[in-house]
């Protein structure tokens, strides 16, 4: 088997490490940011809707 030293070692926890910190930064701050204004704009019109007097 084939290793790469400490070196290597240290490549691929610094890779994971920024891989990871961006899959929070979209899980915390894009998705967020995509999500609430169709949740809110859709629960807006949704609720702001008056009852029609009925028509006899």
């Amino acid at each position: 088997m084939e290793t790469h030293g400490p070196l290597g070692t240290i490549w691929v926890s610094l890779g994971l490490g920024a891989f990871y910190l961006a899959l929070i930064w979209i899980n915390m701050v894009l998705l967020p940011m995509l999500t609430v204004p169709l949740f809110l704009l859709t629960g807006l019109k949704l609720l702001s809707k008056k009852p029609q007097p009925p028509v006899a």
